[in-house]
């Protein structure tokens, strides 16, 4: 009999995450089927896309509210497939503004409801928890410290690992990285992440390419290296570039990595630094061990929006780059706002680059870490998963 499990993934960490939630759904299930809406890492195990991911990846709630009409038109074309088809279960990844409505709807209809990376709760929004008391039959989280909150509030909870612990190599091999990248073993390279999304993009990579000038001008040998997630943002990318130049600069798109291995990740493991938005790639980063500087910038509209939404100024915790969160200390820079200027983030870089004993250092902690996130994720998941889908919505 097919086991039939709904899923939504609307960023590409949500597709990596889930492709392997799917990998060890396969070794459980023998006659497995899954839809939703999701992308090419999920659809390489066999994931049946009714809508491409992209169509959910949008920056908070401006271009939420830009795009408003064909969210709503696929939330509502997913909303009425699922419900028609019952899945066994429904597993949202991430996107929570979408996911979380959506698992109302089929947790209230009685179909079993997983949400896979818990909203960071413990940042912005404490509140929102009695929305997921009440749409999620079962939380997986990522992270240690997630488990004791959701427990607390009595929500049936598993705390899986980090899926990229386990396919991040805990030793990086900077050498291959580099024979990979066409790079040379003994140039410095400093890896430039500014976001996966226009808006960030837009916003964040003037200051850093502003900031990479500036290093070449310190070393005119630096050799930096942007990956791109796919050809639309690299154009975007180089428009940006072309009124900002940075000499040698070079930027690489995921069609151009051999192995079906990220391009980001073969940069950061080739690269002696990263200059980086906050997000999952930090994290990325903090697993091949790299020092790193975190730094992001809103628009002066999105922070008030946000302000206005969750009634806070800043987060509850004083960090917001995964690996101190996680480390619960500043191990690295943050370079946030106002703080984000061209000079702070170069003088930041250059010590990231040239500080072997802070290098050694980082590599030390961040192995740590690495260690503490490693389990059996794609194991854990699928049995969580299995059991909801088997029991009582």
């Amino acid at each position: 009999m097919t086991l039939s499990i709904g899923m939504v993934a609307g960023e590409p960490s949500g597709d990596l995450l889930a492709g392997r939630i799917i990998g060890g759904l396969q070794a459980r299930a023998a006659d497995l089927h899954t839809a939703g809406i999701g992308g090419p890492q999920m659809q390489a195990r066999g994931f049946e896309a009714w809508h491409p991911m992209h169509a959910l990846s949008v920056f908070g709630y401006v271009d939420a509210l830009k795009r408003l009409p064909s969210l709503l038109s696929i939330y509502r074309n997913t909303r009425d497939r699922f419900l028609a088809e019952r899945p066994a279960a429904f597993v949202g990844i991430d996107a929570p503004d979408f996911n979380l409505r959506l698992e109302l709807q089929m947790r209230q209809a009685g179909i079993p409801t997983v949400h896979f990376v818990g909203p960071s709760i413990w940042a912005w929004r404490y509140e929102r928890i009695h929305k997921i008391r009440a749409a999620v039959s079962h939380m997986l989280v990522l992270f240690p410290f997630e488990e004791e909150i959701y427990r607390k509030e009595g929500i049936p909870v598993t705390y899986v690992g980090h899926p990229l612990a386990g396919v991040i190599p805990m030793q990086p091999d900077r050498a291959a990285a580099r024979r990979r990248l066409g790079l040379q073993p003994d140039e410095r390279v400093l890896a430039i992440l500014p976001g996966s999304r226009s808006s960030e993009i837009r916003i964040l990579a003037p200051r850093f390419l502003q900031a990479a000038a500036l290093l070449r001008q310190r070393d005119p040998t630096l050799r930096c290296v942007v990956p791109m997630v796919n050809a639309q943002r690299k154009a975007e990318f180089e428009q940006i570039l072309a009124q900002h130049p940075v000499p040698g600069l070079r930027c690489v798109t995921a069609e151009q990595e051999p192995g079906g291995t990220p391009v980001a990740w073969s940069v950061m493991e080739a690269a002696d630094a990263v200059l980086v938005a906050s997000g999952t790639a930090t994290l990325e980063t903090a697993l091949f061990k790299r020092p790193m500087v975190i730094s992001y910038v809103l628009s002066p509209w999105m922070r008030r929006i946000m302000a206005w939404k969750s009634g806070q100024q800043r987060p509850y915790l004083p960090w917001v780059g995964l690996p101190n969160v996680l480390l619960k200390d500043f191990a690295v820079p943050e370079l946030l706002q106002d703080d984000a200027t061209p000079e702070k983030l170069a003088e930041a870089c250059w010590t990231s680059l040239t500080d072997a004993a802070g290098a050694a250092r980082i590599e030390a902690r961040f192995t740590a870490l690495h260690q503490e996130l490693l389990r059996d994720t794609p194991t854990l998941a699928a049995q969580a998963i299995l059991e909801v889908a088997h029991g009582p919505a």
